[in-house]
């Protein structure tokens, strides 16, 4: 073969590759975005408001979208809807709701009417369907193109139930939280207008212009920046109030890239701040008619705000925006944009608790905003997770073990025969215990078991890699476990899979120990079915102790370990037992212990540990 034609040939082979190469990579990520502006006139007699709404959705995907889809979620507060029959029929229903759908009469349900919509000037065809909005293009929208959609709606505040309404339990007016028609997430996966029938939610990122019409002697807070404040004055630093003769004040706010605007508003609101140093700005609301307990505890927050929200920028990212409020109301917790609505009366130990779960949100639910109906513990667990080192710093609680309830609680829910696949969609659980113990607390173990897996400081890298890389998009458990990859070094789609796509139990025990001229066999059996890297505990008689550690095979690699510790050869998983011999010509053994640290969510610690008999 002449010297060109080699030169040739390796140019074709070259471009191939390349060429395959994009092929793999032709479709980078990308994300949907919307900018709404909305008006609405409040009307507090009969909690009824109406409202305008333009939205410029842009269409970032590789498709032709034909048809889009908006959440009505005010519509589930009503009998006979998703919420109230599935609420009947679970055999363990949310005490928050149980049948108090099924009993409001019409002056409290809730209720979003489209009195019309257009695309560009052009009337559409739509149609409702529960709690979602099905919408007939008139144009399609090409990838990369705009359309503007006009749309004219008005509504009726359900009472407080779930997460939002009128007259909460504690007396609070307004929880406006899923208030308006929202455009649904289009993604890789195609639309996700799922029906609100209890779990939470997944929007797309945009701009919020946003202006609350209302009486006067409410006080309104909630998500973005206000705009006016000399204009409406209460509950804000300015003593100059405009417009002062006038029923009705509008209340203006801008929030920039978000996927949600909720407010709140009471005329008995009390307003306290606090300014995080090279951070956000703290907003406190509560009801002045609290009681004096309730009221101290409160006037805490904006201080205990501060350390969750510094301990949270400094350990997993900074926090990006220049405002956070803290609002009394809503049916206990529940996170948002830039704010988060808490109920008051509860003891100091479980505000603090609920504040810290809260703000950790902001940075697992709404920065790194997954689909919370596929991957709740993506959100649920992550926060349960960092929050508790926070959590117990402020209350001045030391515990080695601060996750030592949530493994309890697992082991009983995968020993009950109930456990369903953490990859379940958040409403098709069977029992609602099934979905809490799912989200929270495998969710929490999840990273738990990883930092035994990949060590602490590999963790800690892993949160911060995933919020610089991940921050205002819609991540996915791949991509989490692509960072604890990258920043370990070892395989991990193995732990992704077993733990969350799978019931798959850890047990792992104590087999055979042979001991002669000596020299110590120790035999390790693996019962149940998901792998796991293992470290021994030897303790001899005389006091001593020493840790071997066993890499997983799969694993093609080891976590970082200390010097004190020996490095056993891999164990494949497919061999059920393995078997490790150590020298003991002077010493004694007393006991072997597997994972003697707890960090392994075997159901069955008791075959964990044998003693001796020598």
């Amino acid at each position: 073969m002449n010297r060109f034609l080699k030169i040739y040939n390796v140019l074709i082979i070259t471009l191939c590759l390349v060429q395959y190469s994009i092929a793999q990579n032709s479709k980078p990520y990308w994300q949907q975005h919307v900018d709404y502006k909305m008006d609405i006139k409040v009307d507090v007699k009969d909690f009824t408001y109406q409202g305008t709404q333009q939205l410029v959705y842009t269409n970032n995907s590789p498709d032709t979208l034909e048809k889009v889809y908006y959440h009505l979620y005010f519509n589930a507060f009503q009998p006979g809807s998703e919420m109230d029959v599935r609420s009947r029929t679970i055999s363990d229903p949310d005490s928050r709701v149980r049948d108090r759908i099924y009993k409001l009469n019409k002056n409290d349900i809730g209720f979003i009417n489209v009195e019309s919509l257009h695309q560009n000037g052009v009337a559409l065809k739509y149609r409702v369907a529960g709690t979602v909005l099905e919408v007939l293009l008139d144009q399609t929208i090409g990838p990369g193109e705009q359309a503007t959609f006009d749309m004219v709606f008005n509504a009726q505040i359900p009472q407080n139930i779930r997460r939002s309404g009128k007259n909460n339990n504690e007396g609070v007016a307004l929880s406006m939280a899923q208030w308006f028609p929202k455009l649904a997430e289009y993604d890789f996966e195609g639309w996700h207008a799922d029906p609100y029938i209890g779990r939470e939610f997944h929007g797309v990122w945009g701009d919020f212009d946003v202006s609350i019409t209302i009486d006067k002697s409410y006080v309104v807070a909630g998500t973005g920046y206000l705009q006016n404040p000399n204009e409406v004055g209460h509950g804000y630093e300015t003593t100059t109030v405009s417009n002062t003769n006038e029923t009705l004040l509008t209340w203006h706010f801008f929030a920039p890239n978000v996927h949600d605007f909720t407010w709140a508003a009471d005329p008995d609101f009390i307003h306290n701040t606090r300014q995080v140093e090279n951070g956000p700005k703290i907003h406190v609301f509560y009801k002045r008619s609290l009681s004096e307990n309730y009221k101290k505890r409160w006037e805490k927050l904006p201080e205990i705000a501060d350390q969750i929200l510094t301990y949270f920028s400094e350990t997993v990212g900074p926090y990006p925006y220049d405002q956070y409020s803290i609002i009394q109301g809503g049916d206990g917790g529940m996170e948002y944009g830039m704010c988060t609505l808490i109920t008051a009366k509860r003891s100091f130990k479980s505000l603090v608790g609920v504040t810290a779960h809260e703000i950790a949100h902001s940075w697992f639910q709404f920065l790194l905003a997954n689909n919370e109906n596929k991957h709740a513990w993506m959100d649920e667990g992550f926060s349960d997770f960092t929050c508790a080192v926070i959590e117990n710093k402020i209350l001045e609680i030391e515990t080695p073990t601060p996750y030592l309830a949530a493994y309890k609680r697992y082991i009983n829910y995968a020993l009950s025969g109930w456990e369903q696949s953490m990859s379940t969609n958040a409403d098709r659980f069977r029992f609602n215990s099934s979905y809490g113990t799912s989200s929270y607390t495998k969710g929490t173990i999840f990273l738990a078991q990883l930092s035994y897996i990949i060590g602490q400081e590999n963790l800690e890298k892993t949160l911060k890699l995933y919020f610089k890389r991940w921050a205002f998009k819609h991540p996915t458990p791949n991509d989490f476990i692509r960072c604890a990859e990258q920043v370990s070094g070892l395989e991990l789609g193995w732990y992704l899979t077993d733990w969350t796509q799978t019931t798959n139990t850890i047990d792992y025990a104590i087999g055979s120990i042979k001991s002669s001229q000596g020299q110590t066999t120790i035999g390790l059996n693996r019962i149940g079915l998901m792998p796991m890297p293992i470290e021994v505990m030897v303790e001899f008689v005389n006091g001593e102790k020493q840790l071997y550690y066993i890499p997983l095979r799969m694993m093609r690699g080891e976590k970082p370990v200390g010097k004190n510790i020996i490095l056993l050869e891999d164990w494949a998983w497919a061999y059920p037992n393995y078997y490790f011999s150590i020298e003991n010509d002077n010493q004694k053994i007393k006991s072997i212990t597997i994972d003697p640290e707890g960090y392994m969510a075997d159901v069955n610690r008791v075959n964990n540990t044998k003693r001796v008999d020598n």
